[in-house]
């Protein structure tokens, strides 16, 4: 009887909606599911861009977007953008005439080192003028620049790919590993004793393997597989690769009023998908260390990945503890911190091209590998992004670390620690500038309320030092290494010079790039810049 009364009242449906559909056209019964499955789509998308990119980003897009719609408004911006491409190349163009395209007829054998020579002499003049860049002292014919030269020649056609043809640079690695991680915590007992890793091209590539082993182990371990990565605004732009790279949804979080990640406001975003944090040591733009313990503490209780960024602080805060310098901790002896990165081409006065990224443990790291079966050349397995390696410059890295030993770094630090505490001290007495919050290392960033930071920047490109430029807020920074040590004072000197200039005569010095960083900074249509940038290096390389 039930089954009766729930049929009849079926039927009594369909007659009822089919008497009701009957007053439209067939048609608009088609189109009408389609259209809402189409706005439906577009609803969703709209939502799923404010929500990566917040309200006002994503409104500014969709009125540029509508905007260059207008008959001759893109290509209006396409020249526009253009001129800015061409002034942030300078005379790129006219350096690139006369480029060679091609092989010589006849080779140059022996006689290709003067031309060398020759080209080499066009760099311009580095020796104490840049912010970072070269991190050993002396001139490139002598001290460690030549001990690092040798030991690079001797194993210029090694590969460790090959791991049993060239032995002594697989043995290289394994010690460069080994000792980076016990100047990082990998003897303490809190480290768990199973520290592991390996020798990478750089910074970024560490970086890269560190994400890319903590989104593959999160989803073994918690099934994630719409990962999400949380970041304080001042981290590297590597982790913007690796979120490209790795398709991983990325968060910016604001860093708190001293410039250091914000705790409070990246545990406000760890949600279910949530894979890894991040924290630096010291943050690049700033110098100044994130709180890596109550980051670590974060990390522990959500049961996510914590890497830390050494790449520029992993060869000199361990040696800086030991100089009494009263440092938070930042290594593997805070728990819940899973990997670091460290560069050994910075202040570990290693040659270009030498890092190293290192986990807390193997299960991890096994992450970082990729193993192919089904190749017909073979079984094949590589730890990290490059199949074939330098032997080089993990030698050169080798003999960097044996060759200068504790004492060296010891004294290395002291000198580059004392060298950019001068250095701050000389800033803040220049009563136009201010030191952005409380650097911590050898990297001080400074900006000014009185006049404009990057038209002193072009100031200071003219008389031969090359900085950073920065945003948020406007500033410059200078990476003090070995090679600053004796020119401190020249640079303040210089730097207050700067500052009169352009108190006495503000605007910006023909040639200059003040106005591009200034107009940058103020662009609400970040996309636009963002297409400036690539244009820029589409046009350089």
């Amino acid at each position: 009887m039930e089954f009766h009364h729930i049929s009849s009242s079926l039927r009594q449906f369909r007659a009822s909606a089919n008497s009701y559909l009957l007053q439209f056209e067939p048609l608009a019964l088609l189109m009408i599911p389609l259209l809402t499955l189409f706005f439906a789509r577009l609803l969703h998308s709209m939502l799923a861009a404010v929500s990566e990119k917040g309200l006002k980003s994503s409104a500014v897009e969709l009125v540029m977007a509508s905007v260059k719609l207008v008959p001759g408004v893109q290509r209006y911006i396409d020249a526009e953008k253009q001129k800015v491409v061409d002034k942030l190349q300078g005379s790129g163009k006219s350096k690139r005439d006369g480029w060679r395209s091609e092989l010589p007829m006849a080779g140059l054998g022996g006689e290709v080192i003067d031309k060398m020579k020759d080209e080499k002499l066009k760099d311009v003049a580095w020796q104490g003028k840049c912010s970072g860049t070269v991190y050993i002292s002396g001139s490139e014919q002598e001290g460690h620049f030549s001990l690092i030269n040798e030991a690079c020649s001797m194993f210029a056609h090694t590969n460790p790919l090959h791991l049993g043809v060239f032995q002594s640079v697989v043995k290289f690695e394994t010690e460069v590993v080994a000792m980076t991680a016990a100047l990082l915590g990998s003897k303490e007992k809190a480290s768990g004793g199973q520290i592991c890793g390996n020798m990478t091209s750089g910074g970024t590539e560490s970086i890269l393997m560190a994400v890319k082993s903590s989104r593959d182990y999160m989803k073994t371990k918690k099934g994630i597989t719409n990962p999400e990565m949380i970041i304080p605004v001042s981290a590297h732009s590597a982790y913007d690769k690796a979120a490209h790279y790795f398709k991983i949804k990325l968060w910016r979080v604001p860093v708190d009023q001293d410039y250091k990640a914000d705790v409070k406001a990246i545990k406000c975003h760890i949600n279910r998908n949530t894979i890894m944090i991040i924290g630096s040591a010291p943050g690049f733009p700033h110098g100044i260390i994130d709180p890596i313990e109550e980051l670590g503490e974060l990390a522990y209780t959500h049961g996510i990945c914590l890497h830390v960024d050494l790449c520029l602080g992993g060869f000199v805060l361990p040696f800086a503890r030991k100089l009494g310098y009263p440092l938070p901790p930042f290594d593997f002896s805070v728990r819940g911190v899973t990997s670091i990165s460290v560069d050994v081409h910075k202040y570990g006065l290693a040659p270009k091209g030498t890092s190293v990224v290192l986990y807390r443990d193997h299960d991890i790291r096994k992450h970082q590998f990729v193993a192919v079966t089904e190749w017909t050349g073979g079984l094949y397995i590589s730890p990290t992004i490059a199949g074939s390696r330098p032997g080089a410059l993990i030698a050169g890295a080798w003999a960097a670390m044996m060759s200068l030993g504790l004492e060296g770094y010891l004294e290395n630090t002291r000198k580059i620690m004392e060298a950019s505490k001068r250095l701050e001290e000389g800033v803040r007495q220049i009563p136009e500038l201010f030191v952005v919050g409380r650097p911590d290392m050898t990297l001080v960033a400074f900006g000014s309320n009185s006049v404009d930071i990057f038209e002193v920047n072009d100031i200071m490109s003219s008389k031969g030092w090359h900085l950073n430029a920065l945003q948020r807020p406007n500033s410059i920074h200078i990476c003090v290494t070995l090679q600053h040590v004796n020119v401190i004072n020249d640079f303040i000197k210089d730097l207050t010079d700067s500052v009169q200039t352009v108190k006495a005569n503000p605007g910006p010095m023909k040639g200059g790039l003040a106005p591009i960083y200034g107009a940058a900074g103020k662009m609400p249509d970040r996309g636009m810049v963002q297409d400036l940038l690539v244009d820029f290096m589409d046009n350089s390389c």
